[in-house]
């Protein structure tokens, strides 16, 4: 099938017979697009409870538009006080979509440089504090519900960082918030003189709301061409009112993917280039957050390309997200669609094609949801984790710290019932309880330096190459607001391999008058979010495995590939 004027076309089709064809036909026969449309909740279940509340990014594109004049405004603002350097403090659906418009676009003269900060690992975060010029820095509080822990532990610190270098009366200047209206977020705004505050809209979930305030303050700040990006947004929106499925690159999108599920190809493979893998990684977001519930789920894999297509299992939809408009694909994905592996060929011409996919797979994960039977607009699995962590932090506050005893040694060590187990013996035993369908997650709450990464980059090709498992990289504690929802919530499919180190760097999270403190520094946070999400997985009956590292981090990670020879 071929949808190249939207920039999507599908490849072997054929092993996606016969629910495709069944799908797209049901979809024409229940005017699914229509309904979608139409706000219709009772298309994905037979009580509408507040999913027809939850559809507000479907004229995202369009009404966003009234927020131009005033975004562009505030951005030069911004710029007129000598400003440089906006950075977004939030997590998931508030940070995603800022990377990819921090990573994807140049920063044209005179626009402030754009990052995003959604980490609590201690020595990130006090490395940032070091780095960061509070005179020419503007920091972004991004939240729906201004609750979030880390939002809030980042707050506290870069405010009281900037308080103590400008002055408590300017401090307020240095800072702007996106949240919902009426949040806990919005009030302390006011009370510490944030210059300005954004509204997001109560109607659009966190996942689905790049193309509202969450995504179009830090992108106007970055000098994005605000008209433009919603110009191609507005121009998906447009090919996806198509009401025949097969014409309409959303439906044919999220039926494809409905269609895999269901027969059994649920791992949504997502090769993309580097300058792509920040929009890899929203998309994974919204897949496994809006999938992943009710004992079923699409697995998002993001991967550079197969190293050797011969080892992927039969369980994969491809999606090739590397080569430009008007290319061909490299040898990689070549040789999947030469092997018959159904892929997705997706092209952007330019950055700004990025707003129209955004709407793309918003509108196919709508889609994909319906097929699946779930709701794709909630998160039910996603508390477990924090309220585990909350009870960590409170007991921690009346007896030894969430972590533990640190062991002295340096290496590696069990964290679990058998903490005498050897590191070699239990992995192996861990690794030898996998199943057919399986996929396996690194869930690595470890520093975010560039050698770690790519020693866990490497880590999980091994792993793949080991087990013949699709292996996800989950990074602690972003993952909990992206797929810890699906490891949670999916048929229970999934080996989780949690990586912590054993000490951490003492930063404190400062006392702030308004500000609620989560706990009293980032490394007692960041601990308790680790053994809060392997506990959370534990009492869904999730297999775990948690290896802590004492000493050099990259030392221990050498040493756990070592275990796999």
């Amino acid at each position: 099938m071929d949808l190249s004027s939207c920039g999507i076309r599908i490849v072997n089709t054929e092993r996606l017979e016969p629910e495709l064809s069944r799908g797209l036909a049901d979809a024409d026969e229940g005017a699914v697009v229509r309904r979608v449309w139409a706000r219709d909740g009772t298309l994905w279940k037979a009580e509408d409870g507040d999913i027809s509340g939850r559809l507000g990014w479907l004229d995202a594109p369009e009404a966003a538009r009234g927020l131009v004049p005033d975004l562009e405004a505030f951005a030069a603002e911004v710029r007129g006080e000598g400003l440089t350097r906006a950075v977004v403090l939030g997590m998931g659906g508030s940070s995603l979509a800022p990377e990819v418009f921090a990573r994807s676009f140049g920063t044209p003269p005179g626009a402030l440089e754009l990052e995003v900060l959604d980490t609590t690992e201690p020595g990130t975060v006090a490395a940032a504090g070091a780095r960061l010029d509070p005179r020419k820095t503007l920091f972004l509080a991004s939240s729906k519900s201004g609750t979030t822990a880390e939002l809030v532990a980042l707050l506290a610190f870069f405010y009281d960082l900037v308080r103590r270098e400008l002055g408590g009366e300017r401090a307020g200047r240095r800072f702007a918030a996106v949240t919902d209206p009426g949040t806990p977020l919005e009030a302390l705004a006011a009370s510490l003189g944030f210059r300005r505050v954004f509204h997001g809209r109560p109607d659009i979930g966190g996942r689905f709301s790049a193309l509202s305030a969450f995504g179009l303050v830090p992108a106007a700040l970055k000098g994005i061409d605000l008209g433009r990006l919603l110009d191609a947004a507005g121009t998906a929106a447009g090919a996806c009112r198509v009401e025949r499925a097969s014409g309409n690159p959303g439906a044919l999108l999220g039926t494809a993917l409905g269609a895999a599920a269901a027969k059994g190809l649920d791992k949504l493979t997502l090769i993309a280039s580097p300058r792509l893998r920040p929009l890899a990684g929203w998309i994974e977001q919204l897949v496994a957050e809006s999938t992943g519930k009710e004992g079923r789920g699409i697995v998002p894999v993001v991967e550079s390309g197969p190293s050797d297509p011969a080892g992927c299992g039969p369980d994969r939809l491809f999606v090739d997200l590397t080569a430009p408009a008007g290319e061909e694909p490299d040898a990689r994905v070549r040789a999947l669609v030469e092997r018959g592996a159904p892929v997705v060929r997706m092209t952007l011409k330019d950055p700004y094609a990025l707003a129209a996919h955004f709407f793309l797979w918003e509108f196919a994960t709508a889609v994909a949801g319906r097929l699946l039977g779930i709701n794709p607009f909630d998160q039910p699995d996603v508390e477990s984790a924090k309220k585990r962590t909350r009870e960590l932090l409170a007991a921690a506050a009346d007896g030894p710290p969430a972590g533990g005893d640190r062991p002295a040694a340096a290496g590696l060590r069990v964290v679990g019932p058998d903490p005498a187990e050897s590191p070699g013996g239990a992995l192996a035993r861990f690794l030898a309880g996998r199943r057919d369908g399986d996929y396996l997650a690194i869930l690595a709450f470890l520093p975010g330096t560039e050698g770690v990464g790519e020693r866990v980059s490497r880590l999980a090709d091994r792993l793949r190459r080991g087990t013949g498992l699709p292996v996800t990289v989950g990074v602690g504690p972003r993952y909990l607001h992206s797929t810890g929802q699906l490891h949670k919530g999916d048929g229970n499919r999934g080996l989780f391999l949690m990586l912590a180190p054993a000490v951490l760097p003492e930063v404190a999270i400062p006392a702030v008058a308004g500000i609620p403190r989560p706990a009293p520094d980032f490394g007692s946070l960041f601990r308790a979010q680790a053994r809060g999400d392997a506990l959370a997985l534990a009492e869904k009956g999730r297999r775990v495995l948690t290896l802590e590292i004492s000493g050099s981090v990259e030392a221990g990670l050498e040493e756990l590939a070592s275990l796999l020879r």
